[in-house]
């Protein structure tokens, strides 16, 4: 008897190919379907429509069974997964029941796909966003609602016997319109049992409506300001091309107070003119849309549908539903806003698209700019990136032709932009504890008394970024993270900004035990908070920050405050650079002007000098001038020198040459593989075994492993790796193969970052 394995190779792959062709063969017992979950697999599943009908349609949402539960897939017409295996029918499991609910559109499957295959990331990771809302994808809610009949009199409405109560309920109801019990309580002034016992009596029709109301349409025959000529040019090239149809990318670079908004406005308007176009508006974090949601509701009539990561899960499961549906005509939301399941996307914006809050840098690693140019492609729509400071990113594809310049340079309604002023402190030093100079504190002193409003910018949180003994030198770091603790006076604790770890400020060093030897070091804007209050006692006086203001709804308050000129000195952090227009702050004061370009990160000097921008264009955007102060102990850094001058293109320039010679984004490719684990030694090793693998290729260079900046966070040893390539290559692949080909160290994980932002 022959043992299978001297079985001739021949006989055996002959064997093997019969048992393909039976598995074949057997597919009459139903249909084969391919479905995309939003779970972490590299592509779809097959499953299989056993009743004899056909595969459900591309996009279809479908329920399925996944290790023992049911999960909700797509059904998917890309292509299979390289190296998947590929099942007998008999061995497949049946999708359970197919949703009542519009397929996902073509154009939202192939932006999964070109996501997943340009970031690297598993397709099912990359759905999951898409499918962010799971109640959505439930039948929602029913609540009952009370109707009142018509042509009853008051002492046997319809037969009902009548009481007071009852007729104040019918009273205050109007006929045909459904009203929840509690709703009617309140205005009647009774209990809601009275409601339902009128309605038990017949007194009332029931019926069950959904929790979920419909979103109020944009009023399109409202009509905007009167736009200047320059706004008027840029309004109408983007309203012609949305007319037209088509991708057509454009960069709306105005100068701050130019009016960006109004002119992008025209184009979404212009897209809502044709029948079920919807239309999306990008904004770096949230904050920004306090003043921006009360400009959309006055053009049009009614607020937009707002999605960020602050919606509560019903919140979120009506927009959703809303979006897929094609009855959300307008979306303002965060970066996530990009993978709604638009059924006929017309028109994007991006604004301040160079915000660098646009890079997701947690699970699937994206930059929404350019994950947005690349959806508006697959939508064959009109999009805009608008901003005061385009990133170079930007600016190069407009100088190439591949999107179209749209300038505006005159602030609208006449303001003029700001008087520029450098303050050297190496020579006009603040006192001794402080943090102001001189010169800026009689420019405070001198705002306030012409009842104006001054922002102090120094965009670092809490009181102190360091805590030290004075005896010992000890410092308190983080015991997760190689990074020290925060001093948070406000909140009197300690804080990591990394993993959150918190702790109250100990009295005496943890090191060496001497109580009251602990200092603060450095400024912080509460600590900026406290020099205010101390030289301006009769200041009006908030600290705007991320610590401060948590939510969006403390944003809008303190925003609308600081516009009806309730404060007279406002400090914050970035938060205050995000498009906020308040027309009585005349002064603002760049405490640390050199703080971002301190630590050699590759988009430093541009990254500083947006934010000054950004910063210092809150001055004089109305009737008054305004100034700005940059305090600096390197006045002729060519940041510096750019903001005084107000050249900033000279400044781009002189950036844009210096990244090209050293083939640097975006005139060459950057990838970063960041290593992590519990035990250094074998993070150390996973990264050998990675240089030892690398490809050798002509441009392309692999630097590392090396610790990361942060070499520690949450108790996870850090080190990272870099691969620069020319911009021409195609480094997804290459990346891919030499990531899966090396060997692996238990416990270590790799985490490749495409186009990486941050360097930490």
């Amino acid at each position: 008897m022959l043992g299978g394995n001297l079985i001739p190779k021949t006989f055996r792959d002959r064997m093997k190919q019969q048992a393909l062709n039976l598995d074949a063969n057997s597919e009459h017992e139903g249909v084969r379907c391919k479905v995309l979950l939003p779970v972490p697999l590299a592509g779809p599943l097959d499953y299989a429509v056993a009743d004899g009908s056909q595969c459900p349609v591309p996009g279809s949402l479908v329920e399925v069974p996944l290790s023992g539960r049911t999960v909700i897939g797509v059904v998917w017409d890309g292509k299979t997964c390289k190296g998947g295996r590929v099942f007998a029918f008999a061995k497949l499991k049946p999708i359970a029941r197919i949703l009542d609910m519009l397929p996902i559109p073509e154009d939202v499957r192939r932006f999964v796909d070109w996501v997943s295959a340009y970031t690297l990331a598993n397709q099912g990771a990359v759905l999951r966003m898409c499918l962010s809302s799971p109640a959505a994808l439930k039948p929602v809610p029913v609540k009952k609602h009370y109707v009142a009949l018509e042509g009853a009199t008051d002492d046997a409405r319809g037969g009902v016997r009548m009481t007071p109560a009852r007729i104040s309920v019918l009273d205050v109801m109007a006929p045909g319109a459904p009203e929840t019990a509690s709703a009617i309580a309140e205005r009647a002034d009774v209990g809601e049992a009275v409601v339902r016992g009128l309605a038990k009596a017949g007194g009332l029709k029931t019926l069950e409506l959904s929790v979920d109301r419909p979103f109020e349409q944009p009023d399109l025959t409202l009509k905007g300001p009167t736009l200047s000529a320059e706004q008027e040019v840029a309004a109408k090239a983007i309203r012609d091309k949305v007319w037209e149809g088509g991708f057509a990318p454009f960069m709306l670079d105005g100068v701050t107070g130019s009016g960006k908004t109004e002119v992008y406005f025209e184009g979404l308007a212009e897209a809502l003119e044709e029948p079920e176009a919807q239309v999306l508006v990008l904004v770096p974090e949230i904050a920004l849309t306090s003043q921006w949601l009360d400009r959309f509701e006055d053009r049009f009539g009614v607020a937009p549908v707002v999605w960020h990561s602050e919606i509560g899960l019903a919140g979120r499961r009506r927009a959703w539903n809303a979006v897929a549906s094609g009855e959300a005509r307008v979306v303002v939301g965060a970066r996530s806003a990009l993978f709604l399941p638009f059924q006929k996307l017309a028109f994007i914006t991006v604004d301040e698209e160079h915000d660098q809050s646009f890079k997701q840098e947690e699970g699937v690693l994206y930059h929404a700019r350019d994950m947005a140019i690349v959806r508006a492609k697959l939508a064959k729509c009109p999009i805009v990136l608008a901003s005061a400071t385009p990133s170079l990113e930007t600016l190069v594809n407009a100088d190439a032709g591949r999107y179209e310049r749209l300038e505006m340079r005159e602030r609208h309604g006449g303001a003029q932009l700001p008087e520029m002023h450098a303050i050297d402190m190496r020579h006009e030093p603040p006192e001794a504890g402080m943090w102001l100079s001189p010169i800026l504190v009689t420019q405070i002193e001198k705002t306030v008394v012409a009842g104006e409003q001054v922002m102090l910018f120094l965009n670092r949180r809490g009181y102190a970024p360091l805590t030290l003994c004075r005896t010992c030198g000890h410092r308190i770091e983080c015991a997760s993270c190689s990074a020290w603790l925060v001093e948070h006076r406000f909140r009197r604790e300690l804080q990591c900004h990394h993993c959150g770890y918190k702790e109250e400020v100990p009295k005496a060093c943890p090191e060496c035990k001497t109580e009251d030897a602990l200092v603060a070091c450095g400024p912080g804007a509460e600590r900026l908070f406290e020099e205010v209050t101390k030289r301006f006692p009769r200041a009006r006086v908030t600290v705007m920050t991320s610590d401060t203001l948590t939510t969006t709804a403390q944003t809008a308050r303190v925003v609308g405050e600081i516009a009806d000129r309730k404060f007279d000195i406002i400090i914050g952090t970035q938060i205050v650079t995000k498009g906020y227009h308040f027309p009585a702050l005349t002064l603002v004061g760049v405490v640390d002007a050199d703080l971002g370009l301190r630590g050699g990160d590759l988009r430093a000097g541009e990254r500083t000098y947006q934010q000054l921008v950004q910063v210092a264009g809150r001055a004089g955007r109305a009737d008054k001038p305004g100034k700005v102060y940059l305090q600096s102990y390197e006045p002729e850094h060519p940041v510096v020198q750019a903001l005084l001058s107000g050249d900033g293109e000279a400044f781009l320039s002189a950036e844009k040459k210096v990244r090209a010679q050293h083939y640097m984004p975006p005139f060459g490719r950057l990838v970063a593989v960041v290593l992590s684990g519990p035990f250094a030694p074998d993070v150390m090793m996973q990264g050998q075994k990675l240089a030892s693998a690398a490809p050798v290729l002509e441009g392309l260079d692999f630097v590392g492993p090396a610790p990361a900046a942060m070499a520690r966070v949450r108790g996870q040893h850090r080190f990272r790796m870099l691969v620069h390539a020319p911009k021409e290559m195609k480094i997804q692949p290459i990346i891919r193969d030499w990531i899966n080909s090396a060997p692996k160290i238990k416990g270590v994980r790799i985490k490749v970052d495409i186009d990486p932002y941050s360097f930490m």
